[in-house]
């Protein structure tokens, strides 16, 4: 199959979850493109990047900042085009209908490329991306137009209005939901649930290994918690510093080191709360990391803990309990499709700091603990949340898409 991805930004250390998917299917032998608006440049990338030659594959819209130079750049687009497909053309400056994103030329520097190529799947991760996704599909551009939902496009909605999927839901395919979170979402928000299939995110079990712990396991002299998340509001990561500064006031005794692995603009925020709380020679904020840094971090690490106060399906979480550690998370999104309470690890209530702190104080207390939700942890990962499998899985979709095999996609979860 020939699959165009339409992102946001590529490539990007915190979405393994579309590197994953797009390194699988080429795996599978497909030809697949990237189409995303920008390149974030951020200060590491993920080996599967070069080692794929992802780069070559990815298209920016190459729309420019400059609005003097966009304009310049859009009327030689539409010249250089204007013999392809006039009406396409003409459709995605139509302000009336588009509204800034035909004003902003957005429309037609994403047109563009699928004037000259065509595709079997056009796969949008987003909600948003997906609304490009509909766009093409409404001028008469051909694929199966299959939207994956996540956490922040469900969430959009409260800002954005109910009608902000509506072109998007009445034209796409195929909508994959995450998780449970995801999908009553949906639902609520007015999709027809016979177009939408249960499909879950995971991760490469070779990479992220399984690094067994003993029953007999003594406390080490210094505990060492991790957190990896983007440095964002919604990930809680200042409710975490208050629960390890109050641990650390109820339990002198007991040495902590919290590494905390990500960037974002709560980084000032956080590290002022870190001075602010005499947390400097405990809380240490380490920056980015590409995936082999985060597993060699996760592997020296005792405890994970995740405080956010909102998610959808953290694959974070699946990957500390792949390398075996107990999590102590927020019971928020579809967060105990992950963890399970007791067995993997523990859940809190959101912005709870005094719940982190005894459920932290128990875990510690109990080392035995650690290597039994360890090896609870990775059965669970392995079951449910296996990458391969995932895209062979994700394969079969789009195939019985393709041959409008409606048995088959009534068997995967619906889609009609």
């Amino acid at each position: 199959m020939k699959i165009a991805f339409i992102v946001t930004y590529f490539p990007k250390l915190s979405h393994t979850f579309i590197l994953n998917q797009i390194t699988g299917l080429l795996d599978l032998g497909h030809d697949i493109k990237i189409f995303a608006e920008l390149n974030p440049k951020e200060s590491k990338v993920h080996s599967d990047v070069e080692k794929y030659n992802l780069l070559s594959r990815v298209q920016y819209y190459g729309m420019p900042q400059n609005i003097l130079i966009r304009l310049l750049k859009a009327s030689y687009l539409v010249i250089a085009n204007f013999h392809r497909s006039p009406i396409k053309l003409l459709r995605s400056l139509n302000f009336f209908k588009h509204g800034k994103d035909a004003l902003s030329l957005k429309l037609l520097y994403i047109l563009i490329p699928f004037l000259s190529e065509q595709f079997d799947i056009i796969q949008c991760h987003f909600g948003h991306c997906g609304n490009l996704g509909a766009f093409l599909k409404q001028i008469d551009i051909k694929g199966k137009l299959v939207t994956m939902f996540h956490g922040y496009d469900i969430r959009l909605v409260t800002t954005k209005g109910e009608n902000f999927y509506r072109d998007l839901f009445k034209v796409g395919d195929c909508f994959l939901a995450i998780s449970n979170y995801n999908y009553e979402n949906l639902i609520l928000f007015g999709l027809n649930p016979k177009k939408i299939i249960y499909h879950t995110v995971g991760i490469n079990l070779n990479k992220f290994y399984f690094q067994y712990q003993t029953n007999s396991i003594k406390p080490p002299n210094t505990i060492k918690l991790i957190t990896v998340a983007r440095l964002v509001e919604e990930k809680g990561l200042s409710y975490g510093i208050r629960a390890i500064n109050n641990f650390h006031k109820r339990n002198p005794d007991i040495k902590l080191q919290y590494n905390i692995v990500g960037e974002g603009e709560s980084e000032g925020d956080l590290k002022k709360l870190v001075k602010q709380l005499d947390l400097e020679e405990v809380v240490n904020l380490i920056g980015p990391m590409d995936q082999e840094g985060i597993i060699r971090e996760m592997r020296q690490a005792h405890i994970f803990l995740l405080p956010s106060i909102a998610e959808a399906l953290p694959v974070v979480l699946m990957e500390a309990q792949a390398v075996g550690l107990p999590v102590i998370a927020t019971s928020v999104g579809s967060v105990s499709q992950i963890v399970i309470d007791g067995k993997s690890g523990f859940l809190v209530p959101a912005r709870e700091v005094d719940s982190i702190v005894k459920r932290l104080e128990y875990i510690i207390e109990h080392p035995e603990l650690w290597s039994v939700m360890g090896r609870f942890g990775r059965k669970l990962v392995e079951e449910r949340y296996d990458i391969r499998k995932l895209n062979q899985r994700l394969e079969k979709i789009f195939a019985a898409l393709l041959s409008y095999d409606s048995k088959l996609l009534k068997d995967l979860g619906s889609c009609q």
